[in-house]
């Protein structure tokens, strides 16, 4: 072997150990890299925007992975656990779920029962009330016989909101101008004696319409201040 053959030799050697120097070093990245990321696992986001109180559906949210080390330790990583859960505020397209953001759904005690009437959006909701929510539920009703006024009653005091609906549009008669044009059904619990007042309410009183109670407030009313004439006022 000639000289010109052995420095041929000997800078494929190097060309060699350049080459495996330059691919360990590419390895050692990679697992340094791996190293602080760590595994990926399964997270989900929010599509499109979801409003508060609202029953949660798989189709809501989109899958994706990310590292497991960035990710909040109460992240969803499974779309069972929004089963029978609601919305516990507005979750926002893009958002990450998290158990924080939901709650189970307001459910049924024993003796009570679920009963559905419509509400003024405009004076008996407000967007203040929703599910898990305690109202006492208002009615007014007209003079029955003449040379009496009209009262307004409280009809059920403490009643726990189980649902609330969707805005929904009323086509009242033209002649009746004070008929509300837009409502929202909202389901209550009730036990079977104050079912029935909110159903008869709900059929012959001219107005029915809900005050939120404050939350941890006591919504007990005494007898005495349960119905009201103009003439307590005079």
């Amino acid at each position: 072997m000639n000289s010109r053959q052995r420095r041929g030799v000997i800078l494929l050697l190097v060309s060699v150990l350049c080459a495996a120097g330059a691919f360990a070093g590419v390895l050692s990245v990679i697992h340094d890299a791996d190293s602080k990321v760590g595994p990926e696992v399964t997270a989900y986001r929010v599509k499109n925007d979801i409003k508060p109180n609202t029953a949660l559906q798989p189709g809501q949210f989109s899958r994706t992975t990310m590292p497991k080390r960035w990710l909040s330790r109460n992240a969803v990583t499974d779309l069972s656990a929004i089963r029978g859960k609601v919305a516990v505020a507005a979750l926002r397209s893009g958002s990450l779920l998290q158990t924080d953001m939901i709650a189970e759904r307001p459910a049924l005690r024993p003796g009570e029962q679920e009963i559905a009437i419509m509400i003024d959006a405009s004076t008996g909701v407000a967007g203040k009330i929703q599910r898990g929510s305690s109202v006492n539920i208002f009615a007014t009703f007209a003079a029955a016989k003449q040379g009496e006024t009209p009262q307004s009653k409280i009809i059920v005091s403490g009643a726990r909101v189980l649902d609330v609906g969707t805005l929904t549009p009323l086509d009242p008669g033209r002649d009746d101008r004070n008929k509300t044009t837009e409502a929202v059904p909202i389901t209550f619990a009730l036990g079977t004696l104050d079912a029935q007042r909110v159903a008869y309410a709900e059929s012959f009183a001219q107005h029915v319409r809900l005050a939120l109670v404050a939350p941890g407030g006591d919504s007990t009313v005494p007898p005495g201040d349960r119905t009201y004439r103009l003439e307590k006022d005079q």
